[in-house]
C-alpha cells in the first residue's frame, strides 16, 4: 500500500502538507503547481487507484493538427505527441485524439479542455468558435490565439541569441542564417519564423548581419535544406565562418549539399542547429544543436491546463522553455 510518507518523499513536500491535501483539508492553501505535483506523484504511485478517493479522471481532447512533409519533420511532432500522452496519463488526463478543429467542435461538450499540437495555421474564425465552446486550452509549440488560449513553446528567440553569442565568443565575424517560412504569433499571417525574426534582429544589433548570407524560404525539411545549401554555393561567394540553421532537418540537407561540393565542416564553415533529433548525432559531421526539452514542454502544458481547470477566470499564460546546447563536431564553442 502506498503511504503518505512515500508520496511526500518523492514529491518533495512535508508529510503534513501531503496528508492535508489528500484528505481535502479546506484550511490548506497551496499553489496549483504544488497541488498538481503531489497529485501527479500520488497517482503514479497508485494512491488514487487503491484509495479511490481523489484525482478524478479529466476528459481532455488532444488536437494534433500538423502536416509533416517528410520523416525527419514528422519525428519532432510525433515524439511530442507521444510524450504528451505519457505525461497526461501520469496526471490522470484521459485524452481523445482529434486531427481537425471542426471534428473537435462537434464533440466539444464531451471535454473539459484541450491541448493542441501543431505547426499548421488555424483560421481565426474557427479558433474563436473553439474558444466559445471549449475555452480552456493550451497550445504546444505554437501560439495561434494568445488572448483566448494558453501556450507553451521552446524559447527559440533566446536560443538564436545564445547561438550568436557562442559564435561571436569563438571569434566568428561573419555569420549566416538558414531557415524556413513560418508564423510569428497569433492570427497575423507574418511569413517569418521566430528564429529568422530573432536572428535578423539580434545579428543587426550585434553588428554581424550580412544579407548575402541570409537564406530563408520554403518548409523546414531536409530536401529544402539541400536546395538552400546548393543556392548558397551557387552564389559563388566565400562561405561565412558559421551558419545558424533553424532546424536539424534543414541542417542535414545543408550538410548534404556542402559535402557533395567538397566543403569540410567545421573547417570551411561551422554549423549550429536546433532540435537535437536522434539522427543529428549520426550525420557527418555530427551536428552541434540545441535540444528542445519535449518532456518539460509537455509537463508545462499539463500543469497549465490543470491550473486553468481550477482557475478558469485567470489571465492567459504563455510559457517559454529554454533549450540546451549539445556540442558535437559541426561547431566547438570556445571554453
Amino acid at each position: 500500500m502506498v503511504t503518505i510518507k512515500q508520496i511526500a518523499q518523492e514529491a518533495g513536500f512535508s508529510q503534513a502538507t501531503v496528508s492535508r491535501l489528500l484528505n481535502d483539508d479546506p484550511t490548506l492553501s497551496v499553489t496549483p503547481a504544488t497541488k498538481n505535483k503531489i497529485l501527479t506523484v500520488a497517482n503514479r504511485l497508485g494512491y488514487g487507484k487503491r484509495q479511490n478517493k481523489f484525482l478524478l479522471t479529466r476528459n481532455i481532447a488532444l488536437l494534433a493538427s500538423f502536416t509533416a512533409e517528410e520523416d525527419l519533420q514528422d519525428i519532432y511532432f510525433n515524439t511530442l505527441k507521444e510524450t504528451l500522452l505519457a505525461k497526461g496519463e501520469e496526471a490522470n488526463f484521459k485524452f481523445e485524439f482529434f486531427t481537425a478543429i471542426d471534428e473537435l467542435l462537434s464533440q466539444s461538450q464531451n471535454y473539459e479542455g484541450f491541448i493542441g499540437i501543431g505547426a499548421d495555421g488555424f483560421a481565426e474564425p474557427k479558433l474563436l468558435e473553439l474558444a466559445q465552446v471549449l475555452p480552456l486550452g493550451v497550445f504546444l509549440d505554437i501560439n495561434p490565439l494568445p488572448h483566448k488560449f494558453d501556450s507553451v513553446q521552446p524559447d527559440l528567440s533566446q536560443t538564436i541569441l545564445d547561438a550568436l553569442d557562442q559564435l561571436i565568443l569563438a571569434g566568428k565575424k561573419s555569420i549566416g542564417f538558414i531557415g524556413g517560412l513560418g508564423h510569428i504569433m497569433g492570427t497575423h499571417n507574418y511569413q517569418q519564423d521566430p528564429r529568422s525574426f530573432a536572428f535578423e534582429n539580434w545579428a543587426k544589433r550585434l553588428g554581424v548581419f550580412d544579407e548575402r548570407y541570409y537564406f530563408v524560404s520554403g518548409p523546414f525539411t531536409t530536401s529544402n535544406g539541400y536546395e538552400l545549401g546548393k543556392q548558397i554555393l551557387a552564389n559563388d561567394l566565400p562561405l561565412p565562418e558559421a551558419f545558424i540553421v533553424a532546424s536539424d532537418a534543414l541542417a542535414i540537407g545543408v550538410l548534404q549539399a556542402f559535402n557533395e561540393a567538397g566543403h569540410v565542416i567545421p573547417k570551411d564553415t561551422s554549423l549550429i542547429s536546433i532540435n537535437n533529433i536522434e539522427i543529428a548525432q549520426y550525420v557527418s559531421p555530427p551536428l552541434t544543436t540545441y535540444a528542445i526539452d519535449q518532456a518539460e514542454l509537455c509537463q508545462t502544458a499539463i500543469n497549465l491546463l490543470a491550473d486553468a481547470l481550477e482557475r478558469p477566470e485567470r489571465p492567459k499564460i504563455h510559457a517559454f522553455i529554454s533549450n540546451k546546447l549539445i556540442i558535437r563536431k559541426s561547431f566547438i564553442p570556445k571554453n
